[in-house]
């Protein structure tokens, strides 16, 4: 294993990460994702382990000491749904408060939080700085403008805290989500009619409805005006990192590869530190 690597390949943030970022995982959660309809549980309990494993990595990277943990961290989690999430983060110690808009979903899994929140990602009902960590995981792709709602998540981020923007890219392989890992090649519209033809029913995440194709350089793009200042996010944005989620750590250079990036990531993650 080559211990120099270049540092847009591995930013400090992910120093700590990338111990974990390793085939294995990858292929564990590949393997879980064919339970998300029929397994809820299973496979969003597996998710939610995961996530709090990565957040609290990237806490730690982003902390200059490299000493930072989640225990009593104040956490927001945008679109954080029935539950799951929340349990995990409880039990790595952190305080944790979920926005979700669908009430429905956040009482799916029959998972109580006394911290849900309902409201809207893109008009969050929240105080400017009010969180050390904002994130989200795979609600942009849900949203018709989800660089408005990354806006918002980083006015409720305090400064010297960190938002954490995960989303799943249009053009990878999961796009389409459960309408088919080739359909939505063809078109949003033409997989979300073969879906139904073939289930009798519509698919829970409705192209230009519930699901828009979101890529992988949007998200580079969006991260380099708002660190320019061209946004209205905040005055001192600073980019940390950007890799794919899911991919082993050998793998993250595929983000800087323009083209390829966009059907090879299936889910890219923006690392932003408030100053």
């Amino acid at each position: 294993m080559r211990k120099n690597l270049p540092e847009w390949l591995t930013p400090t943030a992910l120093r700590t990460w990338r111990k974990r970022a390793t085939l294995t995982r990858a292929l564990g959660l590949l393997g879980a994702f064919r339970f998300e309809q029929t397994a809820p549980g299973k496979f969003y309990g597996l998710l939610a382990r995961d996530t709090v494993e990565l957040i609290s990595a990237l806490w730690q990277g982003a902390d200059p000491a490299g000493h930072a943990t989640l225990r009593g961290t104040r956490i927001l989690d945008v679109g954080g749904g029935p539950g799951y999430f929340g349990v995990a983060f409880s039990d790595a110690g952190a305080e944790y408060i979920t926005c979700e808009p669908d009430v429905g979903e956040m009482s799916a899994a029959g998972i109580q939080l006394q911290s849900s929140v309902r409201g809207s990602g893109l008009d969050l009902p929240f105080r400017s700085n009010s969180f050390d960590v904002t994130y989200s995981s795979n609600v942009s792709e849900h949203v018709p403008d989800p660089w408005r709602m990354a806006d918002e998540m980083l006015r409720v981020t305090k400064p010297g805290g960190v938002m954490i923007y995960s989303y799943t890219v249009w053009l990878g392989p999961f796009g389409g989500h459960e309408t088919g890992l080739w359909q939505h090649y063809v078109g949003g519209e033409f997989a979300a009619r073969r879906y139904k033809k073939k289930h009798g029913k519509e698919p829970k995440n409705r192209w230009g409805e519930s699901l828009f194709d979101v890529g992988c350089g949007e998200g580079l793009r969006y991260a380099e005006d708002v660190t320019a200042g061209k946004r209205a996010a905040a005055d001192d944005v600073e980019l940390l990192a950007a890799f794919p989620r899911y991919h082993p750590w050998w793998a993250w250079w595929i983000v800087h590869v323009p083209g390829l990036r966009e059907f090879a990531v299936s889910n890219l993650v923006l690392v932003f530190r408030k100053n």
